[in-house]
């Protein structure tokens, strides 16, 4: 396994906000964390990057204590992609080229370079490279936190709601290409969502939240009709369109 979480707490002063959190994603898998609204989603998230640091339990990456790895070390192993990220007056290329500092020494190398030029030409940005961050839309944001989380080149890959800025396209554009990086490169990668149907269609395994606790944790039969109304509080049926499981609300 890539990640190993074990007992995980977290409080904010004494409201304890996740409680006895446990799961592994392997190589090669993307899990979706769900639930509600204040579930403790990007809790559970900036726990896992190290951002919060939990009341108890471990979080190991590739075996190593993610709360006692060097700050370096940690960035190398963990790659994390905020819901927002903050515009600067920064290119796009120079964005994304962060993404390498954790294994840069004295100067950059043709290897960094190849890399950002590559993840640019991915994401469609290489006609942007030159510009500001700051001038760009939502979505191109998006897709430079995306693209600078890549090149870092992580064994764990971290995402708070990646496809919340973008239109319906640009959702299905950039998680197909994090599918085809989780697969290709054998990493694992967390995500948090809100689009039960994204998260259907994209992901591995499934963990439900509820009341900061595991409600359910497991491949796509975890999805049930029963569990998602116990975790959201709304009926639903689970139909199935050209061989994808879809989650139709209960409105009637």
């Amino acid at each position: 396994m890539i990640l190993d979480v074990d007992g995980l707490r977290f409080s904010y002063n004494s409201h304890a906000v996740l409680e006895d959190i446990r799961f592994s994603v392997g190589p090669g898998e993307l899990l979706a964390i769900l639930g509600p609204n204040g579930a403790g989603k990007t809790t559970l998230l900036k726990c896992l990057n190290g951002i919060l640091k939990p009341g108890g339990g471990c979080v190991r990456v590739e075996g190593g204590d993610l709360f006692r790895l060097a700050s370096r070390e940690a960035a190398r192993r963990v790659g994390y992609v905020p819901q927002q990220s903050e515009a600067a007056r920064l290119t796009v290329f120079d964005a994304v080229l962060l993404g390498r500092k954790p294994h840069l020494g004295w100067k950059v190398t043709s290897r960094d370079l190849t890399m950002v030029d590559a993840a640019l030409k991915r994401f469609g940005l290489d006609e942007l490279a030159l510009r500001f961050i700051d001038e760009l839309s939502g979505g191109e944001l998006q897709k430079v936190a995306v693209a600078r989380a890549l090149v870092q080149e992580p064994r764990l890959l971290l995402l708070d709601e990646p496809t919340s800025s973008l239109d319906l396209k640009n959702q299905v554009g950039i998680m197909t290409m994090i599918r085809r990086v989780v697969t290709e490169h054998e990493v694992a990668a967390v995500m948090t969502m809100h689009d039960l149907n994204t998260a259907l269609r994209f992901s591995d395994s499934f963990l439900l939240l509820k009341n900061g606790a595991i409600y359910d944790c497991g491949s796509a039969e975890t999805m049930t009709a029963e569990s998602i109304q116990a975790v959201y509080g709304l009926p639903v049926t689970i139909q199935t369109i050209n061989g994808q499981p879809v989650v139709v609300p209960d409105i009637s």
